[in-house]
């Protein structure tokens, strides 16, 4: 069979047609997995799978394609099915159908999974690491006059907070109205935005000073860090 041959043999074969329609189903599939499945908490390995079977099908839907034709008596081997002209034209037609109908819906999925993800809010999870609020530090000094030695401190931490890349830090003027000792951090937490919450208390006593801090992950009120 010469290659002139063997491509007019492809087309008989509806080779071409099941390519197409293949990689259309196939990509329809793929969208379906990658942006239906992570909001049904499906695991990710199944999104793996399905991508993986699709690759996998594609050249044995193309030997099926070669080797067997659909006709009006069933399923037949491809040298020996007769197909009428009319059958044919009902294949063309179905065909076509099925590649504008996957066309339409993967071009529909793509743009709803771009859509989600721009108007995505950002999970607790994704702020537990990335953000952080820093309460005014109580002044346990009996010297009131001291006060502004623990405001000294709070704006030195958030100085040096702020320059750490991808951290989201929360002013000062935010967090004044949190001066009194806070009751329900989680709340807090809420209202400003973050997932950490750095609180302490600074006491002056003569030329001795004791700062007490501790970081709270403000979604479980569990402590991280605490250092006196």
């Amino acid at each position: 069979m010469n290659q002139r041959n063997f491509f007019a043999e492809l087309k008989r074969r509806n080779v071409y047609k099941v390519a197409v329609a293949y990689a259309v189903v196939g990509w329809l599939s793929v969208q379906v997995a990658t942006q239906v499945f992570p909001f049904l908490e499906i695991p990710n390995w199944i999104v793996r799978l399905v991508i993986a079977l699709v690759v996998i099908g594609f050249p044995i839907a193309l030997v099926i394609a070669w080797a067997f034709e659909a006709t009006p008596q069933g399923i037949k081997r491809t040298e020996i099915a007769q197909p009428s002209p009319a059958a044919s034209g009902e294949n063309n037609r179905a065909w076509i159908y099925i590649v504008i109908i996957g066309a339409v819906l993967s071009i529909g999925l793509f743009f709803l999974g771009r859509y989600t993800v721009a108007n995505k809010a950002p999970s607790p999870n994704d702020l537990a690491n990335k953000s952080i609020a820093v309460l005014p530090f109580e002044s346990l000094s009996e010297d009131k006059s001291n006060a502004y030695f623990a405001d000294g401190i709070q704006d030195e931490i958030l100085a040096r907070l702020s320059k750490i890349a991808d951290l989201k830090v929360i002013s000062r003027t935010s967090t004044q109205k949190y001066k009194s000792a806070p009751n329900d951090l989680r709340e807090i937490a809420q209202r400003l935005g973050v997932a950490n919450i750095l609180e302490g208390s600074v006491q002056k006593v003569n030329d001795q000073v004791r700062v007490t801090v501790q970081l709270i992950n403000a979604l479980n009120d569990s402590h991280l860090w605490a250092e006196t």
